[in-house]
């Protein structure tokens, strides 16, 4: 590619951004609101990036949809359109290769799960489930987060574990031993595109 897309915190939220590869040149996209994890299409056109819808959650992804941008011409709306998909938060894109599907991070069951579809949202597919759900001993839900595809687009890497926001400095009352047992949940697995 020859452009940079990230994000940056501005006064009013976190705006949408791309640039040369060496930070020249900076356009913001999107100024309004929480705009996150930006990931180009394989047009090196389009963006596809999660938009926290309201920030009233630890877990930004918890309340995020996916929208889709045109970088030449600025227009932009929701990338999901199938009215299924729209009950749902669903964040943390990651476009395959050849730009056919869409891996990205849902709760349509529950839990914030790794899910594939079409780019429109139509034929989602849960692809990957913890060994368990639940971890006993510190009581909260094992999550999946930031799937990333390979470059054969045959695989997805994902995170794996109890979300970090069960740890103290987002509860705020110090327990440096469930931290500990915490992180040690911390894992990164890999599952074909159909779930197998």
């Amino acid at each position: 590619g020859e452009r940079l897309a990230f994000a940056e915190e501005t006064d009013h939220g976190i705006a949408l951004c791309i640039s040369d590869l060496d930070g020249k040149n900076p356009i913001t996209l999107v100024q309004q609101g929480v705009n996150l994890l930006p990931c180009w299409a394989p047009d090196s056109i389009h963006l596809i990036w999660m938009k926290v819808v309201s920030n009233t959650e630890k877990d930004p992804a918890r309340n995020s949809q996916l929208h889709i941008i045109n970088t030449e011409n600025g227009q932009s709306r929701r990338l999901f359109t199938d009215p299924e998909q729209l009950k749902y938060s669903n964040a943390m894109p990651s476009v395959s290769p050849d730009g056919s599907l869409i891996a990205f991070v849902s709760n349509r069951r529950g839990m914030m799960r790794i899910w594939v579809s079409e780019l429109n949202g139509s034929n989602a597919k849960l692809i990957s489930k913890p060994n368990s759900p639940h971890h006993d001993i510190i009581d909260a839900p094992f999550e999946q987060k930031v799937p990333v595809w390979s470059p054969d687009g045959n695989w997805i890497a994902h995170w794996e574990g109890v979300e970090m926001t069960h740890m103290s400095p987002y509860t705020g009352i110090s327990n440096p031993e469930r931290d500990q047992m915490i992180a040690s949940t911390f894992h990164v697995w890999s599952v074909d595109k159909n779930g197998e």
